[in-house]
């Protein structure tokens, strides 16, 4: 399946994931990542930043009508809604919080499902809410591809244990694996998982 996008949700935890996978990717990486981390309305960046100065690809703040750009990482900004658009660039909204949440995982799963169809992958980390479970399930049932963070290796496993339940996700792995899995995905190294 040729893949065009990787959208992740995480919550509590979600730095200490996030900083094992994304240094992962090498600078040629050649799809788009786009993050929904749970944040306060008050976050200074500090994990943006932190992230870029360990990773190889870009790692940035989401901005209003940006396209969206291969071997970047792009954050839901605190407080804003995230959502890919038909024509593949990015929007913010301040519409109200859903799953109590706002950036939420499932408008950016949503919206992705929208833009891209089958060719996304779908991924929820750690977490202590059950945002991401639905929309990870609209992306299994448009034909991406999902994977979730087992749960005894999450900080929080409320949010895996809810995406397991409502969309059989295509994979359940440890947090130690899911970098090296994504990678060896757009790479074209043989992979067991798919």
């Amino acid at each position: 399946m040729d893949y065009k996008i990787i959208v992740i949700g995480t919550s509590a935890g979600g730095m200490d994931a996030l900083k094992k996978i994304l240094p992962l990717f090498p600078p040629a990486f050649p799809v788009p990542i786009v993050i929904v981390q749970h944040v306060s309305s008050l976050s200074n960046g500090f994990m943006i930043q932190y992230l870029n100065s360990i990773s190889s690809i870009r790692v940035k703040e989401a901005e209003e009508k940006e396209s969206l750009n291969a071997s970047t990482v792009y954050f839901a900004p605190p407080n804003y809604h995230l959502l890919i658009e038909d024509d593949q660039t990015l929007s913010l909204s301040v519409e109200k919080k859903v799953n109590y949440a706002r950036p939420s995982i499932d408008v950016l799963f949503d919206s992705a499902v929208y833009a891209y169809g089958k060719s996304i992958i779908g991924v929820v980390l750690t977490g202590a809410n059950n945002d991401g479970a639905k929309g990870l399930a609209n992306i299994k049932k448009a034909g991406g591809y999902t994977i979730v963070q087992s749960p005894e290796t999450a900080y929080a496993d409320s949010m895996p244990r809810t995406a397991i339940a409502e969309s059989t996700p295509d994979l359940i792995i440890p947090l130690e694996e899911i970098g090296l899995v994504l990678r060896d995905i757009f790479m074209k190294k043989p992979n067991q998982f798919i």
